[in-house]
């Protein structure tokens, strides 16, 4: 029986790319320490957690809070947005983002979210906030 062209199918090119996702800059307590006694404008670190848990615990002197639980969009909105939102600028795409919550979980996500909005230059500090407590790390209130 003879096949008809129109019962043939083409094959479809379909891309992939065999990269694997680009990992995260791993900081430890030590490489936080370092950034806080000799702080530079193109790195920003990024607390995770939800306002109330700052406000019960204190924060990594000069963090910023971009919440990731109640505003997981923060680094998909126009950088407009953000800032009527949060009130403040949200780190341009230039900058280094380390990111920290309160035992590593959350901070991964927020990382994942940034590289999948554009951001490059992404660390995490995986020990995260009970790390730094546990050490004995400074700590500025949130009101």
């Amino acid at each position: 029986m003879p096949v008809l062209a129109s019962t043939i199918k083409t094959p479809q090119f379909r891309p992939y790319s065999q990269e694997a996702p680009k990992a995260s800059k791993i900081y430890f307590f030590e490489d936080i320490q370092a950034h806080l006694s000799k702080p530079s404008p193109d790195r920003i670190l990024i607390d995770t957690r939800e306002p109330s848990e700052l406000q019960a615990t204190g924060t990594i002197p000069g963090s910023i809070n971009i919440p990731i639980t109640t505003k997981p969009d923060s680094f998909f909105i126009s950088a407009e947005e953000f800032e009527d939102r949060m009130g403040f600028e949200r780190p341009g795409k230039e900058k280094e983002v380390v990111f920290y919550c309160k035992a590593g979980v959350r901070s991964r996500a927020a990382a994942e979210l940034a590289r999948q909005a554009g951001w490059e230059k992404v660390g995490e500090y995986s020990g995260s906030w009970m790390d730094w407590e546990k050490r004995g790390g400074e700590k500025e209130p949130v009101r």
